[in-house]
């Protein structure tokens, strides 16, 4: 497991998302599932928090920030 979903399934970019819906998605899943996790089963949480920096952790750097915005801001027009 690499952390937890958040948000609609359907992920298709649309005009004018509605981002309470995001919201009420982040909120349910930290009282339903996050936060009882964290407090009955410590382990299981740690666990988790570890494979989601171990697997996900590469792709979130200051290197691929920078080379994304560089291409972004000056090679896209």
């Amino acid at each position: 497991m690499t952390g937890w979903d958040i948000g609609e399934i359907n992920r298709q970019k649309r005009e004018g998302r509605d981002h309470s819906l995001h919201c009420a998605s982040l909120y349910d899943k930290l009282e339903r599932v996050i936060v009882p996790l964290f407090y009955r089963d410590r382990e299981r949480f740690i666990d988790v928090m570890i494979h989601s920096i171990a697997i996900n952790g590469s792709f979130f750097n200051t290197h691929r920030m920078i080379q994304e915005y560089v291409l972004n801001a000056y090679y896209s027009r």
